[in-house]
């Protein structure tokens, strides 16, 4: 990032100083929930424009709003709030982002910096709480020190692998005044230094004879998924996702053999347990993925690839690797592989795997009752042309979702991967909405974990966004009872639910609403439900001993 001063010298504030250089960073939005100590930060939002603050009703909200903003924009979700339990309450939203690497920048209010370490009221060490689960954290106790942490915040949390980044504001910084030089950042397109050696693994590549590729969230943030595809289709080889990076390979093409993992296809995890030579990209491997095999099984030959470096071998050992972007390494593997004789040929490898898709498990009802994969199944056949969002909130109707959801193009499909936070759904939704101008957005959402921030339907309501929320109402914690079903010989400790009437939630928002009881029913509806330019709350009773 370069730096050139455009202004002369002028003695501002530091909250001004704070919103300027927020301005000068591209910042357009802000998540957040003001509180005492930020309130002159949030004079400074009140006297512009450029900035748009969107006022959500809990902080965690706020940042699994600013992730599906950061998700869908491609920029740095921010969020804004105070001290003490304001600061506290960001910490599963920081979380969640962090697994699942995006960029946030969290700004948290902070008492006076003379206070800091005496407890005083409302204060809480954040970049201690955070330390695990960020990137960085930075503390800012003079207002001298404002523009410069600023950049560098949102320099940590954009580059390389991106992650959420914490800035503590101490209080006596917004009203100091000091000498301000504006600047404007010029960035350049990030150059990752690629090491390793990509003719020496296209060699082995081209040489083993049950390759298969296992494209994960790493192509999602390199957006290269016309690279994956041209890759793939030069070899002839089979290709799986992890559960982050539905989407970018298409679900229904000859080469895909599904999603590997612990709720994937016995396709995908059976193509990987018969491959002899594993191609990661960008894929972190974790243990919802190694459950699936035996010890070692995934190590036969493993290559690789991903941007940090830290990731290679960190979940299975890697026999060769390459780290750099993954788009990087693709065109430069792409550039190699036109340039070859086309002298490999793996067609039966590859109609070896297609034969094993007709040993996965189909779906099948085991009552009368509406089922939550006939709901998700017939969402997909109404929206599959609407090129459309879709936000999960976390459990079975997420791997539902994931298993009957055909996603086209990539970074259509936002759910909370390393942290499984329930609530991130719906917050993550109306991120997503607003970064796309308020268009409209499906969250599948479970009963459980919808409540977790069912307080956010008046965000819904005061910024009229369109986000469809069908509801997967079971009357249980639906993952949760499953496991006991399966391993506590049907105790059901705990699982049982009792919920509001949902529609007359809705109606208490003044949000249209409706009960859906029937797949009949539900095709009868999501016509009304799609053509209202509002928020919708579509509650689906489903049969609740269902298991995914």
């Amino acid at each position: 990032m370069a730096v050139i001063n455009i202004e002369s010298t002028k003695t501002l504030t530091g909250a001004q100083i704070i919103v300027k250089t927020l301005k000068t960073l591209g910042v357009d939005t802000i998540f957040g929930y003001p509180g005492g100590i930020v309130l002159s930060i949030y004079d400074e939002l009140f006297k512009q424009n450029d900035i748009k603050h969107i006022l959500v009703r809990h902080e965690q909200a706020a940042v699994h709003a600013a992730e599906g903003y950061a998700r869908v924009s491609g920029k740095c979700g921010v969020v804004l709030v105070t001290s003490g339990p304001g600061a506290a309450n960001t910490v599963s939203g920081i979380a969640n982002a962090y697994l699942d690497g995006y960029p946030l920048v969290v700004l948290t209010g902070q008492v006076f910096s003379s206070l800091i370490g005496k407890n005083a009221f409302q204060e809480v060490n954040i970049l201690d709480i955070t330390k695990s689960c960020t990137k960085a954290g930075f503390q800012i106790t003079s207002a001298e020190q404002i523009q410069d942490t600023l950049y560098k915040a949102f320099d940590c949390a954009t580059s390389g692998k991106k992650a959420p980044v914490v800035v503590d504001m101490a209080k006596n910084i917004f009203t100091e005044q000091v000498e301000f030089v504006e600047k404007t950042q010029c960035l350049t397109n990030e150059h990752h230094a690629i090491k390793g050696n990509i003719k020496k693994v296209l060699s082995e590549i081209i040489s083993s004879k049950r390759p298969v590729v296992v494209a994960g969230g790493g192509v999602v943030h390199s957006h290269c998924e016309k690279e994956l595809y041209n890759f793939v289709k030069q070899l002839g080889i089979p290709v799986v996702n992890t559960l982050m990076s539905l989407g970018t390979y298409p679900q229904e093409d000859e080469n895909h053999a599904g999603m590997i993992g612990i709720f994937g296809s016995y396709a995908a995890n059976q193509t990987l347990k018969e491959s002899d030579l594993i191609l990661s990209i960008g894929a972190r491997l974790n243990d919802r993925i190694t459950c699936c095999f035996k010890e070692k099984e995934l190590e036969r030959k493993f290559i690789q690839l991903d941007i940090n470096e830290n990731e290679i071998s960190n979940n299975v050992t890697a026999s060769d690797s390459i780290t750099g972007d993954a788009g990087t390494v693709l065109k430069e593997m792409n550039k190699i592989l036109d340039s070859k004789d086309k002298n490999w040929n793996f067609s039966t490898w590859l109609e070896h795997v297609q034969d094993l898709k007709k040993h996965n498990k189909i779906n099948s009802k085991i009552s009368d009752k509406m089922h939550s994969y006939e709901v998700i199944q017939k969402i997909y056949e109404y929206t599959k042309d609407m090129d459309m969002i879709v936000t999960t909130e976390v459990g079975q109707h997420q791997l539902w979702t994931a298993q009957n959801y055909k996603f086209k193009r990539a970074g259509r499909f936002l759910t909370s991967g390393g942290s499984g936070t329930m609530g991130f759904g719906f917050p993550a939704a109306i991120g997503a909405s607003i970064a796309l101008d308020k268009a409209p957005v499906i969250c599948i959402a479970g009963d459980g974990s919808f409540q977790m921030n069912e307080q956010e339907l008046a965000v819904c309501k005061d910024y009229n966004l369109p986000i469809k929320i069908f509801i997967m109402n079971n009357g249980y914690l639906g993952m949760v009872r499953q496991l006991q079903q399966k391993g506590f010989e049907k105790r059901y400790s705990e699982t049982k639910i009792s919920n509001p009437d949902f529609t007359k939630l809705a109606e208490a928002y003044n949000i249209p609403a409706i009960n859906i009881n029937t797949t009949e029913d539900l095709t009868k509806a999501l016509p009304k439900v799609f053509s209202e330019n509002t928020p919708y709350i579509i509650n689906c009773n489903v049969e609740p001993m269902e298991i995914v």
